[in-house]
């Protein structure tokens, strides 16, 4: 169990020096906008009536009923886009993992410095994205099983419990980045003792 404290408390970036995490996390953080726009432009036939939310949907169906709702209404060309997303969705998994998890190491510097409260939380909240990062990858394959191969249980759960799972780990991670930044902010332009 000691060990097991030790690592976490260890951040996923220790092996980079943290005067280079900012360059990184922006270039990271350009790169993550720039495939959401990918996703957004390719990703927009998936929109349907039985898929309101477009893959989104798909990922959250969580049952072989709603799940066949949604592939029937997508023809040959929008299931190959699909597949085509969770193809680019492994390159995005890496990418979107080390902005969140950077950011969380820089919030945790920023909280550390200035004595907010939670500044130790970045390097666990660091890896709780790199475990969405796992989960989303598991919860491809079972997207990617159920449009190449049969639409059987158990694949509609498993990808709707990892979807949630990942979905709650980087919605923490992404709120203790922008704390971190609003304290940066806020430490920046309160008035100094000598002013």
């Amino acid at each position: 169990m000691g060990q097991l404290n030790r690592f976490l408390q260890r951040h996923p970036f220790d092996f980079l020096p943290a005067r280079y995490w900012q360059r990184f996390f922006w270039s990271l953080l350009g790169l993550t906008i720039v495939l959401m726009i990918v996703f957004g432009i390719s990703g927009a036939p998936l929109t349907t009536t039985a898929a309101p939310y477009g893959v989104v949907s798909f990922e959250l169906a969580g049952s072989v009923e709603k799940t066949d709702l949604i592939l029937s209404s997508w023809d040959a060309d929008v299931q190959l886009r699909a597949a085509f997303g969770l193809g680019l969705d492994y390159l995005f998994m890496a990418v979107y993992a080390s902005t969140v998890a950077l950011g969380c190491g820089i919030a945790a510097q920023v909280l550390r410095r200035t004595g907010w409260p939670l500044g130790s939380w970045g390097s666990l909240l660091g890896w709780a994205v790199i475990l969405a990062a796992i989960l989303d990858s598991i919860e491809n394959f079972a997207l990617t099983t159920l449009i190449f191969g049969s639409v059987d249980s158990p694949w509609p759960e498993i990808a709707r419990w990892c979807a949630i799972l990942k979905f709650t780990l980087i919605f923490i991670g992404i709120v203790y980045v922008t704390y971190g930044g609003v304290v940066a902010m806020v430490v920046r332009i309160s008035p100094t003792e000598e002013e």
